[in-house]
Order: C-alpha cells, then structure tokens, then sequence
C-alpha cells in the first residue's frame, strides 16, 4: 500500500520486503521455528485490508487502564488516532530520514519468515512512539491494535523508542471484532536506549474466529531494563515470536505472562534471547493452561554470545492441562559460547495436582470450587506481580471464566 507521499527511506524498506516475501513460503511443521503446529490456512486466503473499518468500543482492559499518557490506535493496520500526551507519536511516513527512520523496521528483519516479509511489504505506514530523554511517565502509553474487517489480514506496524534515562510503560491490546474470521500480523519493536527503564505488557484478547501472527522484537542497549508481560487469551491460532537482544553491558530482560487455550485454540510462543553484552541479565517466566482441546506451544532459546560474560539467564514455562483432550508442547534450549556465566531451564506440564485438590475439599469445599481455587493460584504468581498491575484483575477474570466454561462442557 505505497503511496506517492513515502520518504525515500520507507519505500526502500518496503522494497527490501517485496524482495523478501518474492522469495518467503508458508511455514512447515518441520520448520525449526514452527515445530509442534501444523497451520490450517495460507496468508493468500485473506485478503489485504482495504483502509480502516469502523472501530471498536472500548473494552474492559480499556476501562481498567483508565486513564493513559498518550494514545494510539490502530485499525485494520492504519494509524487512525494519536493522543500524543506525553509523548512523541509521529506516523512512519511523516519521518524524514534519521536516527527514528533508522530505527523503524531494524529490529523485525523480513527475512524471519512469510509473515514479516508480508508486514514489511504490504503495511500501511505504521507509527513511532517516541519517550523523551530523562522523561518519567506516570501514566501508560496505550497502544490500541484492532482487526475489524472480516476475511482480511492487516499488518499493523508500530516501533518504541525509550529515550536514554526514561521510565515507562506501554500497554498493548490486540482485540478484534466478534466473530470475525481474519489475521492479523502485527510487528512491533522496541528499544530500551541507555539508562532506560521500559515496560510493554501485551494483552492478546482476539475473538474466536481470529487468527493472529504476531512478531516482538526487543533491544536494549547499556544498563537499561526491559519488563514483559504477556496475556494471551483469544484467537483461533494465536502465535507470537517474541525476540529480546541484549546488547549493552548490564542490561536486563524480564518475561513473565499467563495464557489459557479452550475450544480448540492454538496458543503459539516462541522466545529468543540473544546476550550480546557482558553482565547482561534475562529471566522469562511463563505460565499457561488448556483445556477442552486446546493445545499451547511454547519453545525457548536463550543464545549466550562470546563477549556476553558474567551472562545470568533463566527461562520457566510451566503448564496445566485440564482434559484429556488438550495438549501441550514445551521446549526449552540453551545455546552458550562463554563459561563465564549463570543459566539455567525448566519445564513441566500436568493436571491439577490431586494432593492439593484433597487438602481443600478435606476441608470443606466442592471439587469444582476447589479447582478453580488451584488455577487461581496458579496464575496469580504471575499476575501479582505484572509488568502493568491494572491488567491483572481483568485478566483473572477471563481466566475464571474460561475454565468455568471448560468445567461445563467436561460436565455435559
């Protein structure tokens, strides 16, 4: 979707995306990147999204943040709102050529797979959302990502840079339009520059029949501090990659997120974190569960580079499957080139634990009350503590609410 108003700089990065997606075809199972899921549709089944359809109302994790610092929204992948506030939000083809235009499409390379060619490609211009130096928000930026547009794909595209000794949080909402088939293939990166201290909390709330490709791709430089949450709970296929590169000596990398599959959901998450600079720190922590015949993959990779020593790194995925039917795939990976350095991995997947379901109804509660008790608590290790702590509440709700259906239909 080029228009005659693009920088130069834009429409070579579109160009080097044409010539990525020329050559890029759908993934296989036994793709690296793609093991454990076989997609059942093709980037061609969509169409691309012709402009922005009418939006959305606000929902409830809207109504929980309140109010924000600056706005964007996004619909069908066009910028159609910003509420700069605080902050610096400039449209990517408003960008002349410079240090932001240099930034924007660097850190999500085209060549990574189909779906980042495309985005690169085809994307409307997308947005830059620029925290001033030494700048301190109190409030979140917000980040409102909505697919409308039935039997379409949209390539929302949106970069942050947290300017260096700046302290912030980003929220972003992925939600769609109820009952929409469509895909959404979202790129969004960020850097944390010197000194910087960002937060990004990502809430992927899509519709049921809604399918997501989403790629995140993270850099901070010299002793900045980057904090992740994740909430996935919507679509039909939900995948995201998500890529954290520490480049700077000391800066530090936390991952931690919840998501729950039903029906017959695919959640995807694919971590890669890359330690580039020496005394660099990483830590993903991610917890889900399934039910009905939902499956939830995860696999993660920690790559310790040569120069990258005194490294501490650690990633933790732990899941509950809740029926016979549901499925999960849990792959951690450890890539090391330096032995001076502390790391470490773990796994596990499994029911309820019937020993702690015991205890409770010893002690007077029903067996279903006393699951939903167990989930909770579950997921609350994460949640208590989020990146963006107004999205914890909401978020426990769609949890209890998911498994409670799941408990109905195991029951019916």
């Amino acid at each position: 979707m080029t228009t005659a108003a693009e920088p130069a700089w834009l429409a070579g990065l579109r160009d080097r995306g044409r010539q990525a997606l020329a050559s890029a075809a759908m993934p296989l199972p036994y793709d690296e990147d793609w093991k454990y899921v076989d997609i059942d549709f093709d980037l061609d089944d969509f169409r691309p999204a012709e402009g922005p359809s009418g939006g959305l109302d606000r929902d409830v994790y809207l109504e929980e943040l309140g109010e924000a610092s600056s706005r964007l929204t996004m619909v069908d992948g066009t910028v159609v709102d910003i509420e700069a506030g605080e902050v610096e939000i400039h449209r990517s083809a408003d960008i002349p050529d410079g240090r932001l235009a240099g930034l924007y499409g660097s850190m999500a390379s085209p060549q990574v797979d189909v779906f980042a060619a495309a985005n690169h490609a085809l994307a409307p211009p997308g947005a830059v959302v620029a925290i001033p130096a030494g700048r301190t928000l109190t409030a979140p930026v917000v980040v409102d990502i909505q697919a409308v547009a039935a039997g379409a794909v949209s390539f929302p595209h949106v970069t942050v840079v947290a300017g260096p000794d700046s302290e912030a949080s980003v929220v972003v909402l992925y939600r769609s339009a109820p009952g929409a088939e469509l895909l959404i293939s979202p790129i969004v990166e960020a850097l944390a520059d010197r000194g910087a201290r960002l937060s990004v909390s990502v809430v992927q709330n899509l519709s049921g029949a809604a399918r997501i490709v989403a790629h995140h791709e993270y850099v901070a430089e010299r002793d900045s501090t980057l904090r992740i949450g994740e909430v996935g709970l919507g679509g039909l296929y939900a995948r995201q990659r998500l890529g954290i590169s520490l480049d700077g000596r000391g800066s530090s990398a936390q991952v931690s997120g919840i998501y729950f599959g039903d029906g017959s959901q695919v959640l995807d998450y694919r971590t890669h974190v890359t330690h580039r600079g020496p005394r660099t720190t990483s830590d993903i922590f991610l917890k889900g569960a399934v039910a009905d015949d939902a499956q939830a993959v995860w696999t993660g990779l920690v790559r310790i580079e040569k120069g990258a020593e005194g490294t501490s790194a650690f990633e933790t995925n732990r899941n509950l499957v809740l029926s016979d039917g549901a499925m999960v795939n849990s792959v951690p990976n450890l890539e090391i080139l330096t032995d001076d350095l502390q790391c470490g991995h773990g796994s596990s997947s499994g029911p309820l634990d019937e020993q702690q379901l015991y205890y409770l109804m010893s002690r007077g509660l029903p067996r279903s009350p006393a699951e939903h008790l167990l989930v909770r608590a579950f997921f609350n290790e994460i949640l208590s503590g989020f990146a963006a702590p107004e999205l914890a509440a909401p978020s426990r709700r769609a949890v209890a609410t998911k498994f409670a259906g799941a408990q109905q239909r195991a029951a019916s």
